[in-house]
Order: C-alpha cells, then structure tokens, then sequence
C-alpha cells in the first residue's frame, strides 16, 4: 500500500490545477515557433497515453468524475494541436506524418467514445492508444529536427517524461482491470526505466536555469509519491486511485518543465 508521506487531500488539490493548466495549454490558436511545435507535438504523445488512462479508469470505477474530465479536455486538446500541428508542418515527411496521425486519431476516438469502457475492449484500445503513439512520437522527431539545436533534445525529453507519467498509469490501470496483465507489467517497467535517467540528463543539462532546476526537485518529489503509488498492490481500489492522482499530480510539474525548455529554445 501507498506509504504514509502520501497526503490524498493535498495531491487532490494540486490534481485539480493540473487538469485546468493542461486545458489552458491548447488555448493558443497557433504553433509559434519550434519550440512551440516540439513542446505541442510531443503533448501529443502524452495526451495519447492520458486518454487510455482516463478510459480504463472510468471501466474501474476510478476516480469517475475526474476521469471523465480528464478524457473530456485530453480528447478536445488533441483536436485543437492535431488541426494546428498539421497546419504548420512542412511538406513532405511532417506533413504526411500528421496525415497519419489524423487516421489512426479518428479510429482512437470511435474506441474511446463508441460504447462504455468495457474490459474486452481494453486490448484494442491499447493497441490504439500505441499507434497513435507512435505517429505523434515521429512527428515530435521530426520537428526536432529541423530546429537543428541542442535545446531541441531537451524539449523532446522533457515532453516525453509526461508520456512516460501517463503511460505507466495507463498501464498499471490495465493490469488492474486484467487487460494484458504480464505485458502491462513489462511496459511499466520499462517505462520506470526511461522515466529516471532522462530527469537526470534534464537536471545535469547545460541549459537547465535555476527556474528549471527548481521545477525538476519538485518532479523528484512527485515522481517519489507516484512511483510508492505504482508499487502498491493492483487489486486496491485506493491504490488505483491514488495511481491516477499522483500521475497528474507528477503530468503538472513535468508540463512546466518541458514549457521552460521550449521557451529556453525559443
């Protein structure tokens, strides 16, 4: 079970900020520059995670209101950055990649939204949630890329961390719903095991400003409640609540970190 450093009431609160900061993100109309459009396409890939985390937890009972929340705004604010990352990438291999992702978005959805979250569908849905991972990962990439500097790389990791928070509740949701149960347990062990050297290269970055620095040593701390959440036992309802919470809670702080580096790159 989670250990007693844990304060529910408090990470609720913070859980509550996160949901109305992520929704404030998409707000602007357009990608401003690459920076902008790594931090944007790489919330692409999170956002993809988040969606499945928030479906199984609605099939479980988990955290209902706050789930439907959270699939409500993740759903809308893939829409706005899909409509505003496919309008700025160049032709050619960006442009046909957000093509691509606009596809396997569309068959996303119907799962996400066709019927109630229902433990059979739970494999499909992953399986989904996995493409259409794949395509925003390469389009992130890819605008790497043409920036061409070195800040660029810590924009795309520090985008990838908050995938990475959404990816192993996601998938600690679906071994508590027995969806794929081994292969669950795999992918957040081998998410843990990216999650924990990349704050290091983020923290020991020559960029990293004091702002940055500052951000990241609350990261340690919620990446230390989240991780006791993960190790809890997966047939605990409190655990599984407390997984989604602290996931947000870790989603929040890791939002602003990769939102400094962007601006850093500018």
């Amino acid at each position: 079970m989670m250990t007693t450093t844990f304060a529910p009431a408090f990470s609720r609160r913070r859980f509550c900020a996160a949901t109305l900061a992520l929704a404030a993100a998409g707000s602007q109309a357009q990608v401003s520059n690459l920076g902008d459009a790594i931090n944007k396409a790489g919330r692409q890939r999170m956002l993809s995670q988040r969606m499945g985390k928030a479906w199984m937890g609605l099939g479980q009972g988990v955290e209902v209101e706050s789930a439907r929340r959270v699939l409500d705004q993740s759903m809308a604010l893939f829409d706005r950055q899909l409509t505003e990352l496919k309008a700025f990438a160049p032709a050619g291999d960006t442009r046909d990649t957000y093509v691509q992702l606009e596809s396997a978005w569309s068959g996303y959805k119907a799962l996400l939204v066709g019927a109630a979250p229902s433990q059979g569908q739970g494999k499909p849905l992953l399986d989904q949630a996995g493409k259409v991972l794949a395509l925003a990962h390469k389009g992130t990439g890819l605008y790497e890329q043409q920036s061409g500097k070195p800040g660029a790389k810590l924009v795309n990791v520090a985008g990838r961390q908050r995938m990475l928070s959404q990816r192993m509740a996601q998938f600690y949701l679906a071994s508590a719903w027995n969806v794929d149960s081994l292969a669950s347990q795999q992918e957040i062990t081998k998410a843990r095991d990216e999650f924990i050297p990349a704050l290091e290269l983020l923290r020991n970055a020559p960029e990293a400003t004091a702002e940055v620095k500052q951000a990241l040593a609350l990261a340690d701390t919620q990446w230390l409640f989240f991780d006791n959440a993960l190790k809890a036992r997966v047939s605990s309802a409190k655990a599984a609540s407390d997984v989604f919470v602290t996931s947000e809670n870790l989603l929040q702080v890791m939002d602003r970190v990769t939102s400094l580096y962007a601006r850093i790159l500018g």
